[in-house]
């Protein structure tokens, strides 16, 4: 058990974007994988050497998520994530882990070659939920703390998404897609599943199903909502005789920015009544304990798809409704009610760290619950016990599970999940914070070589984040990543992670400051970052390099356009033709929502952010990285890329991740990613770091 001092607050502090999905998508490009320039061998991972940062030592390092509590504050369950890469195997494993709060015991709890997640303690803490797919579809799952064997608690023909207890414990509520229809299952048998594009859909409904401690077989669910809705969030009203659920017009995810209400239906089923209904996107329904009042996020008065969440309460006796106070960055993320009623406890970004905060129900101001540099990651809270459980990391130190009162926060670290993993010198991160030449202040993560010495100078990386309203963060430098921020570090590279207008972590002004700007402003804010390292006297001005994924990807296929300063570049999932990327992808009203309409309506603005209509100014050797199967940025906008590329005679290659919709899902990929990258950039820079002139 070690018990941290009392993190010291920074008022500087963000979080990284959220994951997204992909879908499959056909064809793949003449030059396969395989073709491909040899990068380090990923077999093996565990005959690396310690001594050294690889992308296979990072990659022994566990990820900790999906934290619970009980309600008595007694016992936290979290999720260890593991890559297994032995053989033929390239998949991740996960389990659930138990630990006492006061970090006396921690063990795992789940085992076997199926994963298991998403824990949560019935009401009375005797017993603990999880899903897994170990019978086929990802079903809950219950075991006695006291021990004995987990048993299935559901029989969902789809498989079970998100879940929650009754209040009483009686019950659980879950969301199940619409399952195929007979016709459907033997129209795919006959090979006749010929798709509708955007008809048929299969919504998100809600169900309920019993619990008896004494069952051994699962129980018979009920169907509780009807119709042609998508559930996207739910809750149980305190007495549990209702339930509160957001849902949209239909499940794709381009509709989640465009459509959302609250609407409350009886636990036995029924028709449901609308609740908060307008032109805004309602989401992500919390009632609180005495009833009075439901909290939910909405964008306002209508759709905001660059990003807006701000916290409302609604009264669900009278339907009426207030904003509560600006959040920092006025996009909030729900985690629960104060058990006296008064307080909405939130996890939001705030510039460089995610921290937790308490937003009264009457109006007033927040107020932080959590607080230092570094990122607060899954939270649980145990309202009535006074507790709260969380993942806590910095720069320096890996996620672990942490557990604090709520009234004051002094966090005691119960996990160790990472303690073993090798820990070679670090290259040390700082946090700068520059001026772009129109005023804009931008932040910024530097990560020093391994090692470094005053009075040198090192290659530079430019890494910008996807988004645009991603954000880097104080996070663990030596996670398995798409850039393994350490590797680059190892190999004598200073790694400059900027937060350019757009980013999330800075309120909603600084995060719409690049409507239809993209690649000038916000290029301005990262080569101003660049100088300012320069500056420093760190980076060598005549070795710099860049790298991005996905809208990073964008920046970077619309840098090496604009300036030939980077003596090598890297496209990771990059989009290069806006008018060709909002008519193929899954999110395009994001897309509209930045450059301010349709492309049929503004060709000029399109093309004039699009990199492949400035492509003849492009001199930098730049590569080329996409997953076959990446429908958010299209798989072919990496192909024109590298095809325009080609043709014009800038020195360029291709690699495709086969399976691989918008980033690397299996670990030997995600290993493989940054081992090519510096083969790349080792091709074209000078092995030795050049010395600080003079």
């Amino acid at each position: 058990m070690t018990t941290l001092p009392k993190f010291r607050f920074s008022p500087l502090c963000a979080v990284a974007c959220a994951a997204v999905l992909a879908v499959a998508l056909a064809g793949v490009p003449a030059q396969s994988l395989a073709q491909q320039p040899e990068a380090a061998s990923t077999a093996d991972a565990a005959s690396t050497a310690t001594d050294r940062w690889t992308p296979a030592l990072s990659m022994g390092y566990s990820q900790v998520s999906g934290v619970a509590i009980s309600e008595d504050g007694a016992h936290v369950a979290y999720v260890v994530r593991k890559p297994i890469m032995e053989g033929e195997k390239s998949e991740y494993l996960s389990h659930v882990w138990l630990a006492s709060s006061d970090g006396t015991r921690s063990r795992q709890f789940t085992r076997g070659a199926k994963s298991s997640s998403s824990p949560s303690f019935s009401p009375d803490g005797q017993w603990l939920a999880f899903t897994s797919s170990r019978s086929d579809k990802n079903q809950i799952w219950v075991i006695a703390l006291a021990g004995g064997e987990a048993r299935q608690l559901t029989d969902a023909k789809s498989g079970v998404g998100a879940y929650r207890w009754s209040p009483d414990g009686s019950a659980v509520a879950f969301v199940m897609r619409d399952p195929p229809t007979e016709e459907e299952e033997k129209a795919e048998k006959e090979k006749r599943d010929v798709i509708l594009v955007d008809q048929n859909f299969k919504y998100g409904h809600l169900y309920t199903v019993p619990f008896d401690p004494a069952a051994t077989e699962p129980a018979e669910a009920v169907r509780v909502t009807e119709g042609d809705f998508h559930v996207t969030g739910f809750d149980w009203s305190p007495d549990g005789t209702r339930l509160v659920f957001a849902h949209q017009a239909d499940p794709r995810i381009n509709t989640g920015r465009l459509s959302g209400d609250i609407s409350l239906v009886d636990a036995g089923g029924g028709e449901a009544q609308p609740l908060v209904a307008g032109t805004g996107v309602e989401s992500s329904p919390r009632w609180s304990p005495d009833g009075s009042l439901i909290a939910y996020v909405s964008t306002g008065e209508q759709p905001e798809p660059i990003g807006l969440g701000d916290v409302y309460v609604v009264d669900p006796a009278t339907g009426g409704s207030q904003r509560l106070a600006d959040t920092p960055n006025r996009s909030a993320f729900i985690l629960g009610w104060s058990t006296d009623s008064e307080d909405v406890f939130l996890n939001e970004a705030m510039r460089t760290t995610r921290h937790v905060i308490a937003l009264p129900a009457d109006g007033g101001e927040w107020r932080h619950v959590t607080q230092g540099d570094g990122v607060v990651g899954g939270v649980a809270l145990a309202a009535e016990a006074g507790r709260l459980a969380l993942t806590w990391e910095t720069t320096d130190e890996p996620a672990e599970v942490h557990v604090s009162p709520l009234s004051d926060f002094t966090p005691t670290r119960i996990s160790s999940v990472n303690q073993d993993a090798p820990r070679p010198p670090m290259g040390r991160t700082e946090l700068l914070s520059w001026t772009a030449p129109d005023g804009t202040p931008v932040d910024g993560l530097l990560t020093y070589p391994v090692g470094w010495e005053a009075g040198t100078r090192a290659p530079l990386i430019l890494n910008v984040h996807g988004g645009p309203a991603g954000v880097f963060s104080q996070s663990f430098t030596g996670s398995p990543s798409i850039y393994m921020i350490q590797y680059f570090a190892q190999e004598g590279f200073a790694v400059l992670r900027p937060n350019p207008r757009g980013s999330t972590g800075y309120g909603k002004e600084f995060r719409y400051a690049n409507f239809m700007d993209w690649g000038y402003g916000d290029l301005s804010d990262l080569l101003a970052g660049v100088d300012h390292v320069v500056d420093m006297g760190v980076a060598h001005p005549d070795s710099l390099l860049l790298m991005g994924w996905s809208y990073g990807g964008y920046m970077t296929s619309f840098a090496v356009t604009q300036t030939d300063r980077f003596k090598a570049a890297s496209m990771g999932a990059g989009l290069p033709n806006l008018i060709s990327m909002v008519s193929t992808t899954d999110i395009g009203d994001y897309l509209t929502g930045h450059m301010g309409g349709e492309y049929f309506d503004d060709y000029e603005t399109y093309e004039k952010h699009s990199a492949v209509y400035h492509i003849r100014n492009v001199t930098t050797p730049t590569q080329v990285i996409h997953g076959a199967q990446d429908l958010r940025v299209p798989f072919t906008q990496g192909q024109e890329f590298y095809t325009s590329l080609a043709r014009l005679g800038v020195e360029t290659e291709m690699i495709v991740y086969p399976r691989t919709p918008h980033g690397p899902r299996e670990p030997k990929f995600l290993m493989d990613v940054s081992e090519r990258i510096m083969t790349w950039f080792e091709k074209h820079l000078r092995k030795e770091p050049p010395k600080a002139d003079g």
